[in-house]
């Protein structure tokens, strides 16, 4: 939106709010008060209490009267206004946890300075000030902990409000709808007709919870609907910063950057750019196959695809500040996501995903993006067989959730972690299809020949001292072994052992 139109909105905005009875729990209006500790304080309650009733955003309004609700004026200026040597707005945002978005605007109304204070409404748990939880009672602002009836049903709404349910921009008019969400994408990647009139673009994406009719006029865009179809999503401030950035790096190390890319592009809309974009800047091998050269891709197409849908639909779209991210080395790829997954790492495999966005999940297995639950890293430590590379590395990193595919690389090379990792694997992979590891099946994952019988026993023997894997019948003839993944194994007492 332009700068003018911003300043309609914000316009209107303001006279919706003065048209409210009196103050209520999520709106707050003053004249000249901006005492820093009192604004903050102001902010954790009226996060707080948005949330408790069911709003997107509080409000803290400068230059509007108490009581007629009348435009004074005020001369509080945010930009002007410290806390010691530190700016107001930055003081604020440390004095906070979490740090939800606000944002000020000034906006001249009838000739007079108006401080509009917009503030997102609490998600996953209270917002504090300072260590401290603030809800507002009526017109006032108290201790959340004063409230334990408030505390629990603020609770209760947490566990039940997904992100997507969230709101990414407010009172949007119809053109403005259609500005902003790439809605030719939706009913293209859906297979729908697409409507003659807006009024049926509109319904559609109604239907389908990506908008949802705004109280005062006008049309909420949802966050699913952003975050799916925004034709950029730096233009919704909540979630800007979910956006995918590919990193491409000289040698193996962070410290020389070759190229980065930011995809801005909705989940949905977008995806088949981003999945583009990786496989330009990907290295590539020459293959030589009936005396004729073919370039290969380092990497498995299929498996990146696959890691790439899970580090989106898997994320934590409330840890604020941080997206998903794909970095490129010469000798591996990181793709990683906000948050610690929901299931253990060593499960991924056998464990169908419990996602915290799965109506997002959905959304993308409708399009085709993504396919049926918990099928992904399946494919994606398949296709790493197949094409005998290294196995996946599945870790956790502080918030954060990484998987590394490691280029191609002589078994000579690979140290004993990679060996297990890889044994592992394999169990898990031959157990999901009800099959077992043995002394054949990881030869062939290894690219061994017979005559490697033997070695191929030692690595097998290094993953079971190592408790990853165990004997199926640690009673059965050595030549007739069979091991499932440590977690399976018949034997309780190693489970328990592993457990410790």
């Amino acid at each position: 939106m332009t700068t003018q139109r911003n300043e309609n909105y914000l316009i209107g905005l303001v006279n919706e709010l003065r048209k409210l009875p009196h103050e209520t729990e999520w709106a707050e209006f003053k004249v000249n008060n901006c005492n820093p500790q009192e604004t903050g304080e102001y902010i954790s309650a009226l996060s707080n209490a948005a949330a408790l009733n069911g709003k997107a955003f509080g409000y803290l309004v400068w230059g509007i009267e108490d009581g007629t609700h009348s435009i004074v004026g005020t001369n509080f200026s945010p930009g002007m206004n410290k806390v010691g040597n530190e700016e107001l707005e930055n003081w604020l945002l440390q004095s906070l946890s979490p740090r939800i978005n606000f944002h000020f605007y000034e906006v001249t109304i009838d000739g007079k300075r108006v401080v509009l204070l917009e503030i997102e409404r609490a998600f996953r748990h209270p917002v504090q000030f300072r260590n401290q939880e603030f809800i507002r009672v009526g017109t006032y602002k108290k201790k959340l902990k004063d409230f334990p009836e408030k505390e629990r049903i603020l609770w209760r709404i947490f566990d039940k409000t997904p992100f997507e349910d969230g709101i990414a921009a407010e009172r949007v008019l119809d053109e403005d709808v259609l500005k902003l969400l790439d809605y030719p994408a939706y009913f293209d990647l859906l297979d729908i007709p697409l409507p003659e009139s807006r009024k049926g673009i509109l319904e559609a994406l109604a239907n389908d919870e990506l908008i949802q009719r705004a109280d005062a006029g006008g049309w909420n865009i949802t966050n699913l609907g952003a975050i799916l179809f925004a034709r950029r999503l730096s233009n919704f401030r909540k979630i800007r910063r979910k956006a995918i950035r590919i990193i491409l790096y000289r040698g193996n190390s962070r410290i020389e950057t070759i190229k980065e890319q930011l995809i801005d592009k909705g989940y949905g809309s977008g995806f088949e750019e981003l999945i583009a974009s990786i496989n330009i800047i990907l290295p590539s091998n020459e293959e030589i196959q009936n005396a004729l050269r073919k370039t290969v891709p380092m990497f498995p197409e299929l498996a990146v695809r696959e890691l790439v849908v899970n580090a989106l639909i898997h994320q934590d779209f409330f840890l604020t500040g941080v997206g998903p991210m794909i970095e490129i080395f010469d000798d591996r790829m990181e793709i990683s996501n906000p948050g610690i997954p929901l299931v253990a790492t060593e499960r991924f495999l056998d464990t169908s995903p419990n996602s915290r966005n799965e109506t997002l999940a959905s959304h993308m297995r409708r399009m085709g993006i993504c396919e049926e639950r918990g099928s992904g890293i399946d494919k994606v430590v398949y296709q790493t067989e197949y094409y005998q590379l290294p196995a996946p590395l599945f870790e956790v990193a502080g918030e954060t959730t990484r998987v590394v595919l490691f280029s191609p690389q002589p078994l000579t090379r690979m140290d004993k972690v990679d060996r297990v990792r890889a044994c592992y694997l394999h169990a898990c992979l031959k157990y999901v299809n009800r099959e077992y590891l043995t002394n054949s099946s990881l030869r062939k994952r290894l690219g061994l020949t017979a005559k490697n019988s033997a070695t191929t026993s030692r690595f097998i023997k290094e993953a079971v001292d190592m408790g990853e894997i165990a004997p199926y019948d640690p009673t059965a003839a050595p030549k007739m072994m069979k091991y499932v993944p440590w977690w399976a194994a018949p034997d309780t007492e190693m489970l328990d052992e592993h457990l410790l």
